[in-house]
Order: C-alpha cells, then sequence, then structure tokens
C-alpha cells in the first residue's frame, strides 16, 4: 500500500512549472519550484513487520471471503457436485455394461457334423499326451507293469547314501526305480530338486539306500511329535538315524523313512504346477465338469475351464513346453496344443490369433497367442483344457492359486 503526504501550501502559489524529478535509493522526490519558495514532498513504500497477528488476520480475512463466496454460490456448487457424482455415475456403469457384454457367452447350437469335429480333436489331444507317459501315482510311487503302485517295506537300518552322475536319456522314476527305490520323492527331498525338469545330464545325485524325506527340525520339535506326526516308530527314527540322544537342535536335519512328499510339493516339485494363462481382467465363466452346455443349452460335461475376457488379452503358455499343433477348428476355432512332458497337454481354444508357431519351445509366461471368439463361441473367451496321460483333468487342480 502506497501512501503519499502533502504539504499544504498557505502562500498562493502564482504558477506551476515542469516538475524536477530526482531519484533516492528508498523513495521518489519530486521538487516543484515556486515564486517564494521550494516546496518537496515524499512518497515511499510502508513496509509491515512480519508478526503472528498479522498472518492470522491475513488468514481469517482470506477464508472469510473464501466463505461468503461459497455462501453466494452454494446453489450452483450443490448442483456442479450432483452433476459430476451422476457423470462419474453413469461412466461407471456403462464400463461395467460394456465389460459383461463383451465377456458374456451364451448358447449357440452344435449339429452332427460340428460334434464330429470336436471329437477329432479331442483325439488329437489324447493322441498329443500319450506321447509322453509316466510310472508313477499322484503320491509319487512308481507303478509296475499292472499300474498298481509299489509297497514301501520300512526298515530299522541306518540310511546310507551314494552318488549317481545323471546321464542323458534318464528320468527321475527310471533312476529311483535302478537303485530299488519305491518313491521318487526320496530323490526329490533328498537332493532338494526345486524343479525336476531342470536336471541335466552330467548333475549328481545322492541315491539313499532306503525310501523317505529329508525333515528339517524346527524350534520347539522333540523326536516323539515327528515320529507320532509321520507314523514312525520312535524306534526306527532312531536306528535310522543312528541316534544316540533324542535330544534335537533347531535346524538339525533327520530322514524319515518310507514318509513321502505331500501332493501339493510333489506337483510343484515335478513341475506339474501350471500358472494361470491369463495375467489381466477376467472372469470364471465356465467351470470344468457338468454345467449347462453352451452349444445345446442341455447339460452336459465341460472339459476345460473358461476365462472370459476382452478380444486381445494375451494368453500365456501355463507351463513350459513344445508347441504340438496350430490350427484351426470349427469349434475351438483358432487353438494351440502344448505338450509339456511327464504326460501333460494343454490345449488353448477361441483364439483371435495364435502367435507361437509349431515345434516352438515356450516358457512357462510365454505370450502364444490373443483371445478371441473364433469357432463356435458368442464371445471372447479362452477355454483352457488339461489332458494328463490321455486323461481330461480338472485345470484348477493343478494350476497355481
Amino acid at each position: 500500500m502506497e501512501i503519499f503526504s502533502y504539504v499544504q501550501q498557505t502562500k498562493k502559489k502564482s504558477r506551476i512549472e515542469f516538475p524536477l524529478r530526482s531519484r533516492s535509493h528508498n523513495s521518489v522526490s519530486y521538487s516543484y519550484i515556486y515564486p517564494s519558495e521550494r516546496h518537496i514532498f515524499k512518497a515511499g513504500t510502508v513496509k509491515h513487520d512480519f508478526s503472528l497477528k498479522n498472518t492470522l488476520s491475513a488468514v481469517g480475512y482470506g477464508i472469510t471471503r473464501a466463505g461468503q463466496a461459497i455462501k453466494r454460490n452454494v446453489k450452483i456448487i450443490l448442483l456442479s457436485l450432483l452433476a459430476f457424482a451422476a457423470a462419474v455415475a453413469l461412466a461407471v456403469t456403462a464400463i461395467k455394461i460394456v465389460n459383461y457384454n463383451t465377456s458374456h457367452t451364451r448358447a449357440v447350437v452344435l449339429n452332427d457334423k460340428d460334434s464330429v469335429d470336436l471329437a477329432s480333436l479331442d483325439k488329437l489331444m489324447s493322441n498329443f499326451a500319450l506321447e509322453v507317459t509316466t510310472e508313477v501315482d499322484e503320491n509319487g510311487m512308481l507303478l509296475d507293469e499292472k499300474g498298481n503302485a509299489s509297497i514301501i517295506s520300512i526298515l530299522s537300518q541306518p540310511v546310507e547314501y551314494q552318488t549317481y552322475k545323471v546321464k542323458s536319456g534318464d528320468t527321475i522314476s527310471g533312476i529311483a526305480k535302478k537303485f530299488g527305490l519305491k518313491n521318487i520323492s526320496t530323490l526329490i527331498s533328498v537332493n532338494d530338486i526345486g524343479n525336476v525338469r531342470q536336471i541335466g545330464a552330467g548333475q549328481k545325485l545322492k541315491i539313499p539306500s532306503i525310501d523317505g524325506i529329508i525333515y528339517t527340525v524346527k524350534s520347539g520339535d522333540n523326536l516323539n511329535s515327528i515320529a507320532s506326526a509321520n507314523n514312525i516308530k520312535l524306534e526306527t527314527l532312531l536306528d535310522v538315524n543312528e541316534l544316540t540322544s533324542e535330544t534335537l537342535t533347531a535346524g538339525q536335519q533327520l530322514f524319515l523313512p518310507g514318509v513321502g512328499l505331500d501332493q501339493k510339493t510333489l506337483q510343484s516339485r515335478m513341475g506339474e504346477l501350471f500358472i494361470i494363462p491369463i495375467k489381466a481382467g477376467f472372469r470364471w465363466s465356465s467351470p470344468y465338469g457338468w454345467r449347462a452346455d453352451p452349444f445345446t443349452g442341455v447339460q452336459s460335461f465341460h472339459t476345460g475351464t473358461d476365462l472370459a475376457c476382452p478380444t486381445g488379452t494375451p494368453i500365456l503358455a501355463a507351463m513350459s513346453g513344445k508347441i504340438s499343433d496350430v490350427g484351426y477348428n470349427r469349434i475351438y476355432g483358432n487353438y494351440i496344443i502344448i505338450n509339456h512332458g511327464n504326460g501333460y497337454q494343454t490345449l488353448y481354444a477361441h483364439m483371435s490369433k495364435a502367435i507361437a508357431r509349431k515345434g516352438q519351445w515356450v516358457s512357462q509366461g510365454t505370450k502364444i497367442g490373443l483371445v478371441g471368439s473364433t469357432g463356435y463361441s458368442t464371445g471372447p473367451h479362452l477355454h483352457f483344457m488339461v489332458y494328463k496321460n490321455g486323461n481330461r483333468i480338472d485345470p484348477m487342480t493343478v494350476l497355481k492359486k
């Protein structure tokens, strides 16, 4: 704020000549020449010292002015907020409707010719799956010629180890059989194998003389609790591990004779846990098993699981393997089949585009195609199937949760 100070002239001036202007550091001076004398007035900036009182006063003034402005325009503000909220709600609703319509499959009619097409592809999947068979059951037990699981005899003798160098063409089940073991869990646990698919020629494995797994003692464990939890006699546990005392320490390793890995751990170590082949947002639109068939509208067995999502969504290889086939079928549209070994095959159907090529090796998570609605489909989705030893299985039993 500028304050000007004027000096009132008591004598009557006769005339005003052009003022003479001169500058000083802090102010501006103006000089006027009168006939009788010289009068000077100055103008300068008024400075206010900073203080809490002045600050609070300024803030209060600002708040007051803002409150008055809001009060004067309260109706306009409320109407604007309501209009904005309504626009957001409409936009969200529209997005949900579009997403639902673009990811919803409805019933279509399947004729006799199409049934033949469907059966031929199922046979193709079965043939691919039978290229590689396994010799173990879901618990890791070796199977005999009749498909029966072996029986483990628990012996009260100290466990001994020998070393084996893996050769080209070896399998985990073949190595186990070679050394008289009955459960592949034994080799996996003793050698801490994270994925049997990664075992290579030249790698050395420890081979125990009896079946069992390694257990690492935890704080609070004792021999009685460990023996009881694993259905082992205390004397057997002592003999096998050549323990002279029942005192245990955290981190100590024990060999548990006759015990195998649980199914989930075994599946993981065998490389049999598949990732969900869609990483983007999707909806489980139809599970494996009995359902109202989308083709006929009647109860039928659904051979895979459907993941509904927009066209163009990337499809990933659920597990590493070799692309066995890339083709088109009137039922499944554009499809890809991957051979994962160990008797596992997966099929990805209704693609808008297949990216991977036949014979190509893909890693888990590799983009192999794009979601579409080709073949018999009334909405974009991925039809995902899993085969084990020539038989369809529920994909949810091998997918990582």
